[in-house]
């Protein structure tokens, strides 16, 4: 078996999706390099991402666990190209393996810069506003919000990562879900404002000229061991950069939005003044 060393997020996703196979399996990673005849070493190196494995070795560690039908077939698909500094998923395979991305990104990240321009940021969202963004009508919703909130838990352990939310006003002053469910929102996001690790600055609305904001939402994930990701979210796909001349763009935009940002201490002010005036209209 063989791969790099680059950590690439394509790798490090599919190297997610296989530990998940795996734990769900009941299987150590002992046992499973034993199983395949390889060092435990290089199990866990896929796991991580810090090697990526040919879509080959993605079948014979599936077959090995048990794995069939369409999940078998997507992992390996998905193992053809993991290789590439730049991933664009456009697979349709659904939140959860968005979802499984970012957990596994927020799980392994030392810092976390999260630009907002038209949603709160995912690890600040209550469940209801979840709910509201996901969408209430899906058959899945109540997984998928309990998905989503569960990342917070990123932020609340031990060693947990330094988060800066950037947020838009015009974020804050949306109020999906409705005026309660908003408020709420609020609420919590000065709550969370409030832990050593937490950093939330408001982006005031109104400006007269351009700044990276208007060209819309990102996170930038600092890893200690490896090379900075950005994570981008469309509308029906999703980009993940990890080319070096592509991520320093978005570390210079980072920078000047802190700067044009109004101060932690204000944010929390403006953010209680919107609150308090949609508790009114509730």
């Amino acid at each position: 078996m063989a791969g790099n060393n680059e950590h690439p997020p394509k790798a490090r996703a599919l190297g997610a999706e296989l530990r998940e196979c795996r734990i769900s399996a009941g299987v150590k990673q002992r046992e499973l390099a034993n199983q395949l005849d390889v060092s435990y070493v290089s199990i866990s190196r896929y796991e991580t991402g810090a090697r990526t494995p040919k879509p080959e070795d993605v079948a014979q560690i599936l077959a090995t666990l048990g794995v069939t039908g369409t999940k078998y077939e997507e992992l390996v698909d998905m193992a053809r190209d993991a290789d590439q500094p730049n991933w664009l998923d456009t697979s349709h395979t659904g939140i959860r393996r968005e979802l499984t991305t970012l957990i596994e990104f927020e799980r392994t990240a030392q810092r976390i810069t999260d630009v907002a321009t038209i949603v709160i940021p995912g690890l600040l969202q209550t469940s209801d506003y979840a709910r509201a963004i996901l969408g209430e009508t899906s058959s899945d919703v109540d997984a998928r919000v309990a998905m989503r909130v569960g990342r917070r838990d990123a932020l609340m352990r031990r060693n947990a990562p330094e988060f800066v939310a950037l947020i838009w006003e015009v974020a804050l002053r949306e109020p999906l879900g409705g005026y309660r469910t908003m408020a709420d929102q609020l609420h919590h996001i000065m709550a969370m404002a409030e832990r050593p690790n937490i950093t939330v600055q408001v982006l005031p609305a109104g400006s007269t000229r351009w700044h990276p904001a208007h060209a819309g939402s990102f996170i930038l994930f600092n890893f200690p061991k490896s090379a900075p990701i950005v994570h981008i979210e469309h509308f029906q796909s999703n980009a993940f950069l990890h080319k070096r001349k592509d991520v320093i763009a978005y570390e210079k935009a980072a920078t000047t939005l802190r700067q044009l940002a109004m101060s932690p201490e204000e944010s929390t002010e403006l953010i209680a003044t919107i609150r308090d005036d949609l508790e009114g209209r509730a």
